[in-house]
């Protein structure tokens, strides 16, 4: 007899694993679909995400988060305008251990992954199987939604981003850096490998017409450009990893949930979350917490239903997708509005962005709220 599931998840990253960890708690039958390529693991995967306060409880009540060497904790973070602007926030000032931590994802992946192999209610699967709720957590380039009839909202920006990591003469010192700079790029120095660390994420975005140049300089070329970029304040830097580009762009889905046809006289539905939802500019760091708390979100709205509703019932999935739109509106606003300012060369407006990062520096309310937003302890 075939086995039958009350939930397919397809796409199995950071947030469809947490979701099927999430939903085999409520003792859900849970299908993970995993493509072929993602069990093996990746030496060039240089990615790192930033994860708050939220997102450390939601892994940690999983028992997937990293070890210290791999999830590293921002004491401080400095961000730097191209005028002389300047905004610091530290941990200590709100009473936090950490703003963030800086999570090495093949090592979180591996974490997720250990998870899931010894939770029984979850299966890995190859390809997609039926069930009464699809999750579709397949990315921005998710083909699932595309077969089922979702427009995605595009707003290309003009930049890309270039990934890589670099080992640094001075230690990090626990501090993420950001600097905006002159040509409207944004660089950001992620801490990794502990408290002690000298090695760091980048993010570099840059106008898409430079990438091929700078995807060809020679490694040190390329360190060299960076030294330049962050001012030199970790010193001599040396490439460590392999670099990775790719368009950047805010995003969002019309729909994020729908009926498919009923099966054996049973309802089904669908259901997008994480990048194939939504997609923000990655300045602020938010991207994969924003995926987490709609995995968190739509576990806890299921496990909230009445006994007579089945997790197909679209009056619930309705009510994630109203509840996470809400919350992620003022974000999304955030980053674009960030990224358009920034992004101009006029005299006049590098003048007054970087007057407001300096009003911003000297306004105590102001910055305690950015600082709990970023956090996610507002």
């Amino acid at each position: 007899m075939a086995k039958t599931f009350d939930i397919c998840i397809r796409g199995a990253g950071v947030v469809g694993r947490t979701l099927a960890l999430l939903l085999a708690r409520e003792r859900l039958r849970v299908a993970l679909v995993e493509a072929p390529n993602t069990t093996a693991a990746s030496s060039g995967d240089v990615r790192a995400y930033a994860l708050n306060a939220a997102s450390r409880q939601l892994l940690d009540s999983l028992r997937s988060w990293p070890d210290p060497a791999h999830a590293t904790a921002v004491a401080e973070m400095q961000v730097f305008g191209d005028q002389g602007g300047a905004v610091h926030f530290d941990a200590a000032t709100q009473g936090a251990d950490a703003l963030a931590w800086i999570v090495d994802v093949p090592a979180l992946e591996a974490r997720l992954a250990e998870a899931v192999r010894y939770q029984p209610q979850v299966e890995v699967v190859g390809e997609p199987v039926p069930a009464s709720l699809t999750v579709v957590c397949e990315g921005r380039a998710s083909r699932t939604r595309s077969e089922f009839g979702v427009e995605f909202e595009v707003t290309a920006y003009a930049q890309h981003a270039i990934a890589t990591r670099l080992i640094c003469e001075r230690p990090h010192g626990q501090v993420a850096r950001q600097w905006f700079l002159p040509d409207g790029g944004i660089l950001a120095f992620l801490p990794l490998d502990g408290a002690q660390g000298n090695s760091v994420a980048v993010v570099w975005s840059v106008l898409k017409e430079q990438v091929p140049q700078l995807l060809t300089l020679a490694p040190q070329e390329f360190a060299e450009h960076l030294e330049t970029a962050s001012q030199g304040a970790l010193g001599v830097l040396q490439l460590s990893g392999e670099r990775a580009a790719w368009p950047l762009q805010q995003a969002r889905a019309n729909r994020w949930c729908g009926a498919l046809p009923a099966q054996g006289g049973q309802p089904r539905s669908w259901v997008l979350a994480g990048d194939a939802a939504h997609n923000v500019h990655p300045l602020a760091g938010q991207g994969l917490n924003m995926g987490l708390a709609d995995a968190q979100t739509l576990a806890h709205v299921l496990h909230g239903r009445d006994y007579w509703r089945t997790v197909a019932d679209l009056r619930l999935l309705r009510s994630y997708e109203r509840e996470r739109k809400a919350a992620m509106l003022p974000m999304g606003l955030a980053t674009d509005s960030l990224q358009q300012l920034f992004a101009r060369t006029e005299g006049p407006v590098q003048a007054l962005r970087n007057w407001g990062m300096k009003g911003i520096e000297r306004s105590g309310p102001l910055k305690q709220w950015m600082a709990r937003q970023a956090m996610g302890t507002h």
